[in-house]
């Protein structure tokens, strides 16, 4: 029976891809092999010597302790995409909303006093201060192209808008996914001089931090709109909010309210409704109580932000061994030493490495002993190792 710990509420339709004649679910329990969690932050947390693995059910991982994770073998997975249609729409929301100020325009009709006649006079009088522009033949720059910033960039390109986008992480399966209309930029300075929207679609680490800062700012074209439904963090808000008293910034609009936001001018701030879907939450609870799943029950990874990915089919007749160690040079040579001595064969086998982490998945003929599993454990450098 495997325990999954709880520490926020996980969708019903990702709970039930673990079945409970061999899961047992619950927001408190002792000694879980696993923990599921949206946005609870777990850097204060003790760490159970029994955690496996860490399953965010949503893309970012801010809230985890990811290097303490793989320091104790624990493999942090999370659910990039199952949200990406969710964002998307806001992102698109959110253009509409900033060129043709839909904020300031509503709460503008909202505030209207009088008859009905006196109402329809002050509209008429008062419209001409909430005209915007339209999005065909305008440039929007998408800084991050993940499985969202694709989505957002082949929609706004179905919209009739030109598209930059920069992300030079991105993968080959990621660009086939990608309108081949989207311009390659080379930096964000590159782009940045090119456009009319920016949007962002990146997490908050050293490098993204304050990507849109003063400096930039003044290098952007003038009435630009700003849109951050990523990470608060990545725009300086400060800087924003002067530019649009300068007049340079046309709307900035987040996911992220502060006190120096929610009233101003000009922004419109969302309370954090990037994801906040019947479908996301459930597509994000789905992917990664599968990915739990399969890793817990046969050591596959996949979508691991710490681990690299593995996947080994399970062989007939085999029994299933998982290592965790350091990546240092070896390492197989041992374990495969340490099985020969058992008298072990290996039936099959693969090993990958991401960073600092080398994980192996090994079937072999015979079933494992304790004495076996004892003596993987002590070898210098392997973190963790498990008979599945």
């Amino acid at each position: 029976m495997y325990k999954i710990l709880t520490l926020n509420n996980i969708s019903v339709a990702g709970l039930e891809k673990l079945p409970r004649d061999s899961y047992e679910v619950a927001s408190e329990i002792q000694h879980p092999d696993a923990i599921l969690l949206r946005s609870f932050k777990m850097h204060d947390m003790a760490i159970p010597d029994s955690l496996k693995a860490v399953g965010r059910a949503g893309a970012g991982v801010n809230n985890i302790p990811v290097d303490k994770m793989s320091e104790k073998g624990v493999v942090v997975f999370n659910a990039p995409g199952a949200n990406a249609n969710a964002v998307k729409e806001l992102v698109i929301a959110g253009m509409l909303m900033g060129c043709r100020n839909l904020g300031p325009a509503w709460d503008f009709a909202r505030n209207l006093e009088g008859s009905d006649e006196e109402i329809s006079k002050a509209v008429e009088a008062g419209k001409k201060n909430f005209g915007g522009f339209e999005l065909p033949g305008r440039t929007l720059g998408v800084v991050g192209l993940g499985a969202i910033g694709r989505y957002v960039a082949n929609a706004a390109i179905d919209l009739g808008m030109n598209v930059i986008g920069f992300d030079p992480g991105i993968t080959v399966e990621g660009a086939w996914q990608l309108s081949s209309e989207v311009e390659k930029a080379g930096s964000i300075d590159e782009m940045i001089g090119k456009v009319d929207f920016i949007t962002f679609h990146v997490p908050l680490v050293e490098a993204t931090t304050n990507m849109i800062n003063a400096e930039r700012l003044k290098l952007m074209k003038d009435n630009v709109v700003i849109l951050n439904f990523a990470r608060n963090g990545i725009v300086d808000d400060e800087a924003v909010s002067a530019a649009i008293k300068d007049g340079k910034v046309y709307a900035y609009v987040c996911d992220f309210p502060s006190n120096l936001l929610k009233n101003h001018e000009r922004v419109i701030t969302l309370p954090h409704l990037g994801a906040s879907t019947v479908e996301a939450e459930d597509n994000c609870a789905m992917m990664v109580a599968q990915q739990v799943k399969d890793y817990l029950e046969n050591g596959n990874i996949k979508n691991s932000v710490n681990f690299p990915e593995v996947k080994l089919p399970r062989s007939p007749g085999g029994h299933r061994v998982t290592i965790v160690n350091s990546n240092v040079p070896d390492m197989i040579g041992q374990i495969s030493s340490k099985l020969a001595t058992r008298g072990k064969n290996i039936i099959d086998m693969i090993n990958k490495s991401r960073g600092d982490v080398a994980y192996t998945v090994i079937d072999i003929d015979k079933e494992p002993s304790d004495d076996l599993i004892t003596e993987l454990k002590e070898i210098d450098g392997v973190l963790s190792v498990r008979a599945i």
